[in-house]
């Protein structure tokens, strides 16, 4: 009896490790190990139409021009990279979750991009996660998390908002307002910002938001005429930025000094952010960087995108991102998620702006930053550089840990 219990056993153990493997290998083939010669899914998550088009379209134009790279030096593993593109409609928090399933579930792509705000990110971040899949997120944010899903290649307050702040209370005066979208990102970095004004001697005058799907900045630039702050820092984004910008003008505020931290190139030239005499934007990329390698991308960009293609850091964090994932299924020897997931911790790719290199603990990138002057044509003139690349820190070391959670957990989910 007690021989047969032990054979029932080991064959109930048996049926259980080739059922798990079974498993395992359906689960890997869903994930990259496709038939010899079948193209390479991968998935792309931006707004095409709405409000953020046009700070996203360079994101696209971007990624289309990394994947169209790898497949013209030969594919991956001899195997094309096909790119399937869903429209966010610039309501992502509604729109990317579902379009993120699609992509991983229906159309069996290994890795996702894009996004633009935190909450895209939170959402897709839910979706990702317990399916152990792979998401790499271009935007800067508000740091405050590290997912074992995601590799996050745009900066951390740390690598942006906070040295930039910085160097910009240093030129202009430490009385500070700050303005932004009422939205994740600005709502956790402008705390962080209130913090960091107030530890460097500074004063924080006031703060507002514009609400969601509004472009009303009328109490904005009452406060701004009232209070006469030495600084604003701008956390705004999409269609707002046009009508801040709008707004100062027809106000006679042109002189009031204003560090934007989410517009780039493509919204100065179409908001007309130049108008403004003092107005400055804080970035790893600026297209007006020397050098043969920046020059070489912004040709192949506009041969692909089109003449007036304008990049911008996000779109060059979204480049790098698909050449980080490249190189780590070339590493590899597979586009099996999990197995590039681990082996994506040791890449560093050359890029437009130097190089790019992922933090292994943090699942960030070291990053340059550079604050520059907008022009009357909207392009981007560089008056200061960090010295040195910036380790990523996506909790800011002068608050305790148990402080950025508490934060996190009062400032809400995804907006």
């Amino acid at each position: 009896m007690h021989v047969r219990r032990v054979l029932l056993g080991l064959s109930i153990l048996l049926f259980a490790l080739v059922l798990g493997g079974w498993l395992w290998h359906k689960a890997g083939a869903k994930r990259g190990e496709a038939p010899a010669g079948a193209p390479i899914v991968i998935g792309l998550l931006q707004a095409l139409t709405g409000s953020l088009a046009t700070s996203e379209r360079p994101l696209v134009a971007a990624v289309e021009l990394a994947v169209k790279e790898i497949n013209d030096g030969g594919g991956l593993l001899g195997r094309r990279v096909e790119l399937r593109i869903e429209d966010t409609r610039s309501a992502s928090g509604e729109t990317a979750p579902s379009a993120a399933a699609r992509l991983i579930d229906e159309q069996q792509a290994v890795a996702l991009f894009g996004c633009w705000s935190s909450g895209c990110r939170q959402a897709v971040r839910a979706v990702v996660e317990p399916r152990r899949h792979l998401f790499f997120y271009p935007m800067v944010h508000e740091g405050l998390e590290r997912s074992a899903h995601i590799i996050y290649t745009g900066a951390t307050p740390n690598q942006q908002a906070l040295p930039a702040a910085g160097w910009a209370m240093a030129q202009f005066g430490r009385r500070v307002y700050l303005v932004g979208s009422d939205s994740v990102f600005p709502r956790r970095v402008n705390a962080m910002l209130r913090d960091f004004v107030q530890l460097s001697g500074g004063q924080v005058l006031g703060e507002r938001y514009v609400p969601r799907s509004s472009v009303d900045v009328a109490a904005i630039v009452a406060d701004l005429r009232a209070l006469k702050p030495d600084l604003v820092l701008s956390t705004v984004g999409g269609d707002v930025s046009r009508a801040f910008f709008d707004a100062l003008v027809a106000a006679d505020l042109t002189q009031q000094p204003l560090l934007s931290l989410t517009a780039a190139e493509p919204e100065m030239r179409a908001y007309g952010g130049g108008r403004l005499a003092r107005h400055f934007v804080a970035w790893g990329y600026l297209q007006s960087l020397p050098g043969a390698d920046n020059a070489a991308f912004l040709a192949r960009l506009r041969a692909h995108g089109g003449p007036d293609m304008q990049a911008s850091d996000p779109a060059v964090s979204a480049y790098v991102a698909v050449k980080l994932w490249a190189a780590a299924v070339r590493e590899a020897g597979t586009a099996q998620t999990e197995l590039v997931n681990q082996a994506v911790l040791q890449q560093s790719v050359s890029a437009p702006h130097g190089f790019t290199a992922v933090d292994a603990q943090t699942r960030h990138v070291w990053r340059p930053l550079r604050v520059a002057r907008v022009q009357p044509g909207g392009e981007l003139e560089e008056v200061w550089q960090a010295s040195r690349y910036i380790r990523p820190s996506p909790w800011p070391t002068f608050r305790s840990t148990e402080h950025w959670a508490a934060l996190a957990a009062a400032s809400g989910g995804a907006r």
